[in-house]
């Protein structure tokens, strides 16, 4: 299917051939009509992507204090190819389409196929001739609306909230500064509320349209009656309320509208603008009150609500992101908003890169909303899948299932330099499936992990998914004969663990599983230190892990089953590896807290005893400072001690000498290495399925003690 693309890290644009995208429970598939192109946002985010690396990294600071910790964590080299990986992707533009329903598999059963309806989101509702959206952003259109029209939905939700914010009554005098499309909007919204209106703005252009259509009055910022206009139009008194449309670099906004504005009357920032507030004479003295309008309402950044559907109770969140979509759309079905005039522009998809060119003003063209169309009937010549090169095939072939940002940084490129062909990546999106294919040398693209299943040329799969889908696609590989490399953990419930042992038993392929900590090379140096020991040892592991909000995916227990199994299953293993014995025991105490950001078990300590009578200790902490190294591993034991300092260096102390030891990784190389050379060489797995089992198991037991406040049995 076509798509607007742009590469991030060399600024290009342009429209490209991308696999149709996937979805899963709660979401939704459309074929677009139409799409708008945001000019204000979408022409910010075109320049950041067309800037020098410089230029980027001014105009994202906060990315670049990330980097600079990353780098005290990782070291230069490690966060530098991050940095790479990140910046060499293709982003999808547009976040506001109207289109039909194709496949529904949202959960309260609103969408059937056929239904005409608006999208909405970022990286969801993109310049694209097929869409996948998430329930609570795809509203139904009225009989009556235009796809044309029904395509500023998103923009129209926007103006929506802001006009909420400033909590207009009938009567009222607000003033719009900004008048390119969301300010026009936004006059209308406030005409149909019976308000007095008057915008201001710079182009003379956007006054004069603001005035046709909704408007009582407007003028140009630098009209040197322009005061005397706002007394005038106020009776003396000031504007009830300002809302700020305008995107501008300076402060000039704000301060107007302290100027224009009466006594203990509000201002409502809907643009980006500089927000230095004066607190003389103007905000201090009449009360003001400024406040922010996020987007298109309330579920806006919740990740509970956009991508996991689920909604606000009606009678305590009266407007949602979703119910404003439906509210912006019965104002155009009963004509208290006219876009006609608003849209100046439609282009076809494969045209796309000549309206940009009006956007980034390449081309001096006046213009305000600006329309993509998409071509009728198509989506049944989309495919989920096609080729990209034509690479020879190795004795080991690999499928890639999920290609986020860490299998791109740990995974894909130490597969890649192993001596294997690379054959088919999968990606829910096409254009990050896409992506990567052309990135690393893939000879095929898709969006449908059967793409890999039924090929029986691939024999070896790499599972790096979200955690709750580990399990089964490691279930259909082994069915499928194909030798299996899944991300950590590999199941999120004892009945899954339970079905994964039950394929695996029944099947002569290989499996792994991505507890690295073990190859690294510092690991095996204090390993072969301790190798002769007789007797049990200690192993003490704290780990400063940082705090990880409630609402981040790994965080969700359907989704990332929580830091015990999706995390600490890795040091659970190095216990194992450290101790050489199975794990027969845990006990696991976590802290008490009132805080509610905080998750209590995300600060833990764990006791687990082994058969050989050695002990691990864990301490996992998240509520600590960045500034300290994240993992401190000790191994004590016959007069000698192991230690590990963030995977950046180690020491072995015994017979009152201290051995410096260096590690330049935490083994993601190694471990992908000894995978593919245990395939070539038909050797056994690197790490046993029995301990890959009790790992797993161990991760459940720790829940299980936390909950009974007892110790419990490893089985």
């Amino acid at each position: 299917m076509k798509q607007v693309i742009q590469n991030f890290k060399s600024g290009e644009l342009y429209v490209d051939e991308v696999p149709l995208p996937s979805i899963s429970e709660g979401m939704v598939l459309v074929e677009n009509k139409f799409s708008l192109i945001s000019a204000g946002t979408e022409r910010g985010t075109v320049k950041v992507g067309k800037a020098s690396l410089i230029g980027k990294a001014k105009q994202r600071p906060d990315l670049v204090a990330q980097v600079l910790q990353n780098i005290k964590k990782e070291g230069l080299k490690a966060t530098l190819d991050k940095v790479r990986t990140k910046l060499d992707s293709l982003k999808a533009l547009g976040y506001s389409t109207s289109g039909v329903v194709i496949a529904s598999m949202d959960t309260n059963n609103r969408f059937q196929v056929g239904d005409r309806v608006a999208c909405a989101g970022q990286d969801y509702a993109s310049h694209s001739e097929i869409v996948a959206i998430p329930q609570n952003l795809v509203a139904k259109i009225p009989d009556n609306v235009s796809f044309e029209d029904a395509s500023y939905t998103t923009l129209g939700a926007i103006a929506l909230q802001g006009v909420r914010q400033s909590e207009p009554t009938l009567g009222d005098n607000v003033c719009v500064i900004g008048l390119g499309l969301l300010g026009q909007i936004t006059c209308q919204l406030l005409k149909a509320n019976g308000c007095n209106v008057f915008g201001i703005d710079l182009s003379s252009r956007l006054v004069d349209l603001a005035k046709e259509t909704a408007a009582d009055n407007a003028m140009l910022r630098n009209d040197s009656n322009l005061l005397a206009s706002v007394d005038e139009f106020t009776n003396g008194h000031g504007f009830d309320s300002i809302i700020i449309t305008a995107a501008a670099p300076s402060n000039d906004p704000i301060e107007l509208s302290a100027v224009i504005a009466r006594k203990k009357g509000k201002i409502v920032v809907v643009g980006a603008v500089k927000m230095d507030i004066p607190r003389d004479p103007h905000f201090f003295r009449k009360e003001l009150d400024l406040r922010m309008s996020c987007s298109y309402g309330p579920g806006r950044y919740d990740v509970n609500y956009e991508e996991n559907g689920n909604d606000y109770p009606y009678a305590y969140v009266r407007w949602t992101e979703q119910r404003n979509m439906e509210a912006f759309l019965k104002l155009i079905s009963n004509g208290s908003v006219n876009l006609k005039p608003l849209t100046t522009h439609v282009f076809d998809i494969i045209d796309a890169e000549k309206a940009y060119d009006i956007v980034l003003g390449k081309v001096e063209e006046s213009s305000i909303g600006i329309l993509l169309k998409y071509p009728e009937g198509n989506s049944e010549k989309i495919t989920s899948k096609f080729k990209i090169n034509t690479n020879k095939t190795e004795n080991i072939n690999v499928g890639f299932i999920g290609a986020g940002s860490f299998a791109q940084s740990y995974l894909i490129p130490n597969v890649k330099s192993g001596g294997v062909s690379l054959d088919t990546v999968v990606t829910t999106k096409g254009i990050t499936s896409k992506n990567v294919a052309q990135k690393f040398g893939f000879n095929n693209t898709s969006s449908n992990s059967e793409d890999v299943m039924c090929n029986k040329d691939i024999n070896t799969v790499f599972i790096a998914t979200p955690h709750n889908s580990h399990a089964q696609y490691t279930i259909e590989a082994l069915k499928a004969n194909k030798n299996v490399f899944v991300e950590k953990p590999l199941a999120m419930t004892p009945d899954e663990l339970d079905a994964v042992e039950t394929a695996y038993k029944t099947s002569d392929s290989k499996l792994m599983v991505g507890f690295n900590r073990r190859f690294a090379d510092v690991s095996k140096t204090i390993k072969k230190a301790f190798e002769n020991l007789t007797e049990p040892v200690f192993v003490n592991i704290r780990v400063n892990a940082g705090f990880i909000p409630k609402e981040h995916w790994t965080q969700n227990p359907q989704l990332g089953g929580g830091r015990i199994i999706g995390e600490m299953c890795h040091f659970i293993d190095l216990m194992q590896y450290f101790t050489d014995s199975e794990p027969v025991r845990v006990y696991a105490e976590c802290i008490n807290i009132s805080n509610d950001k905080m998750k209590a078990d995300d600060n833990i300590s764990i006791i687990v005893k082994f058969k050989n009578g050695s002990v691990g200790n864990l301490n996992y902490l998240a509520n600590g400072d960045k500034s300290l190294p994240k993992e401190l591993i000790e191994v004590f034991g016959g007069g000698k001690i192991g230690r590990i300092h963030d995977f950046r260096s180690g020491e072995i102390h015994e017979r009152n000498k201290t051995t410096k030891l260096k590690s330049t990784s935490k083994g993601h190389k190694q471990e992908v290495e000894a995978f593919l050379s245990a395939l070539k060489e038909g050797k056994e797995n690197p790490i046993s399925f029995e301990s890959i089992c009790l790992t797993t198991k161990a991760t459940f037991k720790i829940i299980d003690s936390l909950k009974t406040g007892l110790p419990q049995n490893i089985s």
